[in-house]
């Protein structure tokens, strides 16, 4: 399914367009979209928070649950955290997927908070 690039406006399709999507919906609080209200994340919710193993499951969370209502392109394998050694209080989040076509695709969530 092509759509549009949000930088350029140019076509964009396949895994680019994939990793564009999931991007804004994780980026997205809920509540946001004024057409749409239940679009997004809770993800947006959580860049505050104390950067712990608590916090991190509800990272993990959020972002599986709003890829599973609004990304049916691809399916989560696996999700796990990487967490900076030069940047205190800074996580990525790293989810393994596989598209709709057999494609496996990786993408990187930056994920902030307060150092706990």
């Amino acid at each position: 399914m092509p759509g549009m690039n949000a930088q350029t406006g140019r076509r964009i399709d396949g895994l680019d367009h994939i990793r564009q999507s999931v991007r804004d919906i994780l980026t997205t609080p809920i509540g946001t979209r004024v057409m749409r209200r239940d679009y997004g994340s809770l993800l947006p919710d959580l860049i505050d928070q104390p950067l712990h193993d608590a916090t991190l499951l509800q990272a993990y969370s959020a972002a599986i649950m709003a890829l599973l209502r609004w990304e049916p392109r691809i399916r989560v394998q696996a999700i796990r955290k990487s967490v900076s050694t030069t940047q205190p209080g800074t996580a990525t989040l790293e989810l393994d997927a596989i598209t709709a076509e057999g494609d496996e695709i990786t993408l990187a969530i930056p994920v902030t908070g307060a150092s706990a």
